[in-house]
């Protein structure tokens, strides 16, 4: 894969990137070993983001990535975040104080001197942004971290935060399921301040592979049986919606979740497709090489439009944090 651009500041990173969450915590049943050959098969395959979080276990994916990919560390760009102080019972703190603290123990989980790309996770509302992102802009100077990211953050803070420091990216929910970014004003700020996007669940979580059909399909402790969209109801209902982006992706010679990740690239975003197994790397990294057509993404549109998709992505809880 040729790198592409993140934003207006020099990063540039594989057009598909990796979200390694899974691995380590949320969805079920863990492998280590086939994790380890996975995240090495990606950067096999010229998939050198790799994104995590210190809430992804917590702790342990970071570690996980350190473990399987420590050798390659400069065939890669590392991407992760804060957010939550696991310390104090996993509170929100955007302060700079946790700030400091949130940076050396990512540093020393991953087992590397510099983070690539810097995220705050969730944007905490009793912490101003200009506090938060003048602390992250401090371990830039300090050569600990490079580029600076946000995570499901709304427009006005986006902008108050890149007159502190430079944004280099936004992490987001984008997928054919979850669009609100492309008409909530975030996508159109990103544009205009010249900061990247990057999508996390760019196949809505997994329901656009149209593999998950009923509960039954997930473990027992997999955490999207808490997310409205798996209701079974909820399941049932946007069935129709998933079959005619199958019906799509077959006139294509492609699987759903290609498509998906097709159209979140025609968006302007970078997608960071998450798998715990090297089949479906393979099959996801193969997107990178599909360009929709008008004709496509018109047909995408009116098989999954504005407002079609039954019930919310996340939680009342996880919404509440979203956009601030």
């Amino acid at each position: 894969m040729k790198d592409i651009s993140l934003g207006g500041q020099g990063l540039r990173v594989s057009p598909q990137g990796f979200g390694a969450m899974g691995m380590s915590a949320f969805y079920g049943a863990r492998d280590e070993t086939e994790a380890v050959a996975t995240l090495n098969r990606a950067v096999d395959l010229g998939i050198t983001h790799i994104d995590t979080a210190e809430a992804y276990g917590p702790y342990e994916n970071e570690k996980l990535i350190a473990r399987a990919l420590g050798r390659r560390r400069d065939e890669i760009t590392i991407a992760t975040k804060f957010a939550l102080d696991f310390d104090n019972g996993a509170v929100m703190d955007g302060s700079p104080a946790h700030v400091r603290r949130a940076v050396e123990r990512s540093l020393r989980h991953l087992g590397v001197d510099t983070i690539d790309l810097y995220y705050l996770h969730r944007v905490d509302p009793a912490v101003p942004i200009e506090e938060t992102v003048g602390a992250m802009a401090e371990q830039v100077a300090a050569g600990k971290v490079r580029y600076l990211g946000l995570s499901e953050a709304g427009p006005e803070t986006i902008r108050r935060a890149h007159t502190v420091h430079p944004i280099t990216a936004v992490q987001s929910e984008l997928s054919l399921f979850a669009q609100d970014h492309l008409f909530n004003g975030v996508k159109r700020t990103l544009d205009e301040l010249g900061i990247g996007l990057v999508a996390f669940s760019p196949i809505g979580r997994g329901l656009l592979t149209g593999a998950i059909r009923s509960l039954d399909d997930l473990d027992r402790d997999d955490a999207r049986r808490t997310l409205p969209w798996f209701t079974p109801e909820n399941i049932e209902a946007n069935a129709p919606l998933v079959d005619g982006v199958r019906e799509i992706a077959e006139t294509r010679g492609a699987t759903p979740s290609q498509i998906s990740l097709a159209w979140v690239a025609a968006q302007g975003a970078v997608p960071i497709p998450g798998t715990k197994r090297r089949r479906y790397l393979e099959e996801n990294a193969a997107a990178v090489e599909i360009e929709l057509t008008e004709a496509e993404l018109r047909a995408l549109r009116e098989a999954v439009p504005d407002g079609a998709v039954s019930g919310a992505r996340d939680t009342p809880a996880g919404l509440a944090r979203n956009n601030l």
